[in-house]
């Protein structure tokens, strides 16, 4: 009895992986129109189903231009901050040996772990008025919760880890050879970081910094938690676009959340062009 199998023609194979291909393809449009797509045009339509008129009035509400300037204001000032730790621990896990060196790459994951609210109530428990260092900052007449130094602290805990988790696997990759080659020459320190080093991982840090920068605006859960919801004062746009939902107000809500809209869709433009610079 013969029960070779006969063998299966490059035509057969080709339709067979053309099927497949189409089918992830057609799968994965579905699933981005379904979740991204839609609702985005959602808050478009909705932004403008009043007229403009309602539109502008909305974005030029003075609630709404104090939540524009400070979710500017706290991005301003975390990013910095954020690059410069993030450069730093991504220089001194990669070109130096040390102990606790792994015990420092758990600490700058933690943030991904832990859950923004959570976050957020950790600051309250040690800043708040019933917290550790609350009797002695109310003493002294220091506010941090429920104010701006609070926001900017939660802000920069759910941010930290972008700039530094961008580079470390690329100055892993890149090795220590030129800048074993530039000590040899006789440079130290800094300018092996200036001359060397930075200009290695301009794209990196640059793509570290957009997404440091994005999550910084967009942060809702742990700024939720220290900002009190002061109307005008600790309210960043993700919050003012909650509050005017809450109040019925939706064309106002959905306007607001279109300036969101509009600054993510500036990330993900820079995200693009500095992800082709760093590929060449």
């Amino acid at each position: 009895m013969n029960t070779a199998k006969a063998p299966v023609s490059r035509n057969q194979t080709t339709r067979s992986t053309g099927a497949v291909k189409w089918i992830l393809i057609g799968s994965a449009v579905l699933v981005l129109l379904w979740l991204i797509v839609l609702p985005l045009a959602v808050v478009i339509t909705e932004s403008l189903k009043k007229g403009w008129g309602v539109y502008v009035e909305a974005i030029r509400d003075p609630d709404a231009l104090s939540a524009l300037r400070l979710t500017l204001l706290v991005a301003l000032i975390t990013v910095p901050l954020n690059t410069i730790f993030g450069v730093a621990a991504a220089w001194a896990i990669t070109k130096f040996r040390f102990r606790g060196k792994q015990l420092l790459v758990t600490l700058i994951d933690l943030p991904f772990a832990v859950s923004p609210v959570i976050g957020g109530l950790i600051y309250v428990l040690v800043y708040g008025a019933h917290g550790w260092f609350g009797p002695w900052l109310q003493a002294h007449d220091i506010k941090i919760i429920f104010a701006l130094p609070g926001i900017i602290l939660a802000t920069m805990f759910v941010t930290f880890p972008f700039v530094a988790r961008e580079l470390i696997p690329l100055m892993e990759d890149q090795g220590q050879q030129e800048e074993e080659a530039a000590v040899t020459l006789g440079a130290r320190g800094f300018r092996v970081f200036w001359k060397v080093t930075l200009p290695n991982i301009k794209w990196g840090l640059l793509y570290g910094i957009i997404l440091c920068n994005a999550r910084a605006m967009g942060e809702f859960g742990a700024v939720s938690v220290v900002s009190g919801h002061i109307r005008g004062e600790t309210n960043t746009l993700p919050l003012h676009v909650e509050i005017l939902y809450n109040e019925y107000q939706f064309s106002a809500s959905f306007a607001v959340a279109s300036l969101l809209l509009l600054l993510a869709l500036v990330t993900l433009l820079l995200k693009g062009w500095f992800t082709r610079k760093s590929s060449h």
